[in-house]
């Protein structure tokens, strides 16, 4: 088995995709990444990323890219304060967390999710991305596949890897198991210029990150970089809730209302976000594929990242499970112990489904510890033991 000569299709281009192309790429495949933006600044990125030792920093140390990482990285964009509804600060590891321990198990350095982009984009061979192509279909040609784009343009390749993402499209053409709404919504928003736009919040989140808990309700705030800050309005709503709501999320009056009456017991500095936020907020509901999915492998079709398995973000390790998927893939593909693409990809699938439904288990469970009427105490347990007067 081989992919030398071979056309590898790579369906879109957030860290997990461009993390794969890069590893193949060193390996000397052919890899061209199909990505829906028209270009790298299309759009605005999302939150900060944390990456973790043993997955996201283990691929960029095989794709020799942690030096670049560790030269673009947020220093102190790790460190974390817990409040409660008030804003009253209750945990804060600023004067003691240790700024840089790369090599540790624990430290979990932030990045701004588009300078991580950039560091991968920067890292391909020149014209390795066809941007403007948004996935429609394909269907198999010979041994490989036709695919088809938005813009008319059709193309063939050998294998077909789908790293697009939550609602992907590549998915069912391998199975039909399908993901499911686990009971939260997060309203996401930006705030630029944070430390004169919000200065009463940006005082407690010290170009860290900030976990609020009140009343069965988050709010998780988060540095970026370019002096942006992050966050996420998090709270327990039902699956219709976003068809029923009647918000207008481009309304900043609108929303203020909505945000006074549900946050009511919640401090007058968190209506800062809202009144200097970027609009519109972007409602994410919170979707998890089952835990116990499965299905048979095909010669020349796998899926990566949140098209494998979609997870909630409470234990940070989505896009950690994407790359790391991305190194798996890589190896399987690459490593010759395999005598056929299939048993390749089967390798890797059944290691990536197992790993991932214990990540997405811990996932689900944090989301419901931090969603929970004692969400404060049990947070401030699970950090340093500390609990509230």
């Amino acid at each position: 088995m081989t992919l030398i000569n071979k056309q590898i299709a790579i369906v879109g281009g957030g860290p997990g995709g461009l993390t794969l192309a890069r590893l193949l790429q060193l390996k000397g495949v052919h890899v061209k990444v199909y990505e829906r933006d028209i270009d790298e600044n299309a759009r605005t990125q999302g939150s900060p990323l944390d990456l973790h030792d043993s997955s996201g920093l283990a691929a960029l140390r095989k794709a020799h890219l942690l030096d670049e990482f560790r030269n673009n990285y947020l220093l102190g964009a790790d460190k974390t304060t817990i409040t409660n509804e008030k804003a009253v600060v209750y945990f804060s590891d600023h004067d003691t967390k240790q700024l840089e321990n790369f090599g540790n198990q624990h430290f979990r350095p932030e990045i701004d999710r588009g300078v991580l982009r950039k560091i991968l984009l920067n890292s391909l061979q020149p014209d390795s991305i066809v941007w403007n192509s948004h996935f429609l279909s394909m269907e198999k040609q010979g041994e490989g596949w036709t695919l088809h784009f938005e813009n008319g343009k059709s193309v063939y390749a050998d294998v077909v890897i789908g790293a697009d993402g939550a609602n992907s499209k590549i998915r069912p053409y391998i199975t039909d198991i399908t993901s499911f709404y686990t009971g939260i919504m997060m309203l996401e928003g930006n705030v630029h210029n944070a430390e004169m736009a919000i200065p009463q919040v940006a005082s407690v989140l010290r170009g860290g990150k900030i976990m609020a808990f009140g009343n069965k309700k988050d709010i998780l705030l988060g540095q970026k970089a370019n002096r942006v800050v992050g966050f996420y309005i998090s709270f327990k709503a039902d699956e219709n809730w976003l068809s029923k709501c009647g918000l207008d999320f481009s309304n900043k009056t609108q929303l203020l209302e909505w945000f006074k009456n549900e946050y009511s017991d919640w401090s007058e500095i968190w209506d800062e976000l809202i009144k200097k936020s970027e609009m519109p907020l972007i409602p994410r509901p919170i979707q998890c594929m089952p835990l116990a999915q499965t299905w048979k492998a095909s010669p020349n079709l796998t899926i990566i990242g949140d098209a494998a398995h979609v997870m909630p973000p409470f234990a940070g390790e989505g896009v950690n499970m994407a790359m790391l998927d991305a190194l798996e893939l890589s190896e399987s593909l690459t490593s010759g112990q395999n005598k056929t693409w299939q048993e390749a990809i089967a390798f890797y699938e059944i290691n990536m489904r197992k790993r991932a439904s214990l990540m997405a288990k811990e996932s689900l469970e944090n989301g419901e510890r931090m969603h929970s009427e004692n969400a404060l105490t049990t947070m401030l347990n699970f950090f340093s033991g500390h609990t509230p007067d």
